[in-house]
């Protein structure tokens, strides 16, 4: 609330100091109002990994598992492999969201201090000559990521369901551009059926466990690949493109971990 904020503050030292740091700032944003200005306590609050040693070193293990699942599937290496490319890199995120539902990892994060406004006015004009710096995930993004992989969690799949829902998730015919798009449809519901099959021996009286199965992993689509790759694998990789390392697991490299 703007009630906290450092501008009324009632230690008028850190008032006047404010005052002239908004100054330069709005001097330097072409002299806009303060009427116009976003009070900086209602800037979105960005998060970071509470562990990301431990944290990265589990999501890589997922990664590489997620591929190792791609590898070992035939009726994917039967495809183009312009169609290849073109499903993993629209599934690769869902994937590997479910393999952190499946290894049971969790993760903790903590809001990441935000630069000082003299550190700005500080470093203002020198920002061209440094490297470009990743964005930081948004707690707001970060808890509707979490809400997804409760869900899952709630549901508590066999590994047979696991297997048969990532056929269905990885064999996506809507995926534009595909030249096998017909055959890739037929895989999905070829995937579909044996996850419904394997629901009536365990689940006998839950009728509408496949319906929502399908429904909560559709959610997992909504999740962008750069929050992904910005919590999990940006401290390990840096600016390195992530869908040029998956590629290249995929195609070039067996059992290996992203190394830093």
């Amino acid at each position: 609330d703007c009630e906290r904020c450092q501008c009324h503050s009632e230690d008028k030292r850190t008032a006047i100091l404010y005052t002239l740091l908004s100054q330069n700032l709005n001097h330097s944003r072409g002299g806009r109002s303060p009427a116009h200005q976003r009070c900086l306590c209602h800037q979105r609050r960005t998060v970071c990994l509470r562990t990301p040693h431990v944290t990265c070193q589990a999501a890589s293990n997922v990664l590489v598992k997620t591929i190792s699942f791609m590898k070992n599937l035939p009726s994917f290496y039967l495809l183009p492999r312009e169609d290849q490319l073109l499903l993993l890199d629209s599934c690769w995120v869902p994937l590997f969201l479910l393999g952190l539902v499946q290894e049971m990892v969790t993760f903790e994060v903590m809001e990441t201090p935000a630069p000082s406004m003299l550190k700005k006015i500080l470093l203002d004009g020198q920002s061209k000559r440094q490297e470009p710096e990743w964005t930081q995930p948004t707690l707001a993004e970060v808890q509707r990521l979490q809400c997804c992989l409760n869900a899952f969690w709630k549901l508590d799949l066999s590994p047979k369901e696991y297997a048969y829902l990532k056929g269905a998730i990885l064999f996506n015919p809507d995926v534009p551009g595909l030249r096998a798009s017909l055959y890739i449809e037929g895989l999905q519901q070829e995937a579909q059926r044996a996850l419904h099959e394997v629901l009536q021996p365990l689940h006998p009286e839950d009728q509408g466990r496949f319906a929502r199965i399908l429904l909560i992993s559709s959610t997992l689509k909504s999740i962008p690949p750069a929050l992904i790759t910005d919590l999990f694998f940006r401290p390990v990789i840096g600016n390195a493109d992530i869908i040029e390392l998956i590629v290249e697991m995929l195609y070039e490299i067996t059992d290996r971990q992203l190394a830093p």
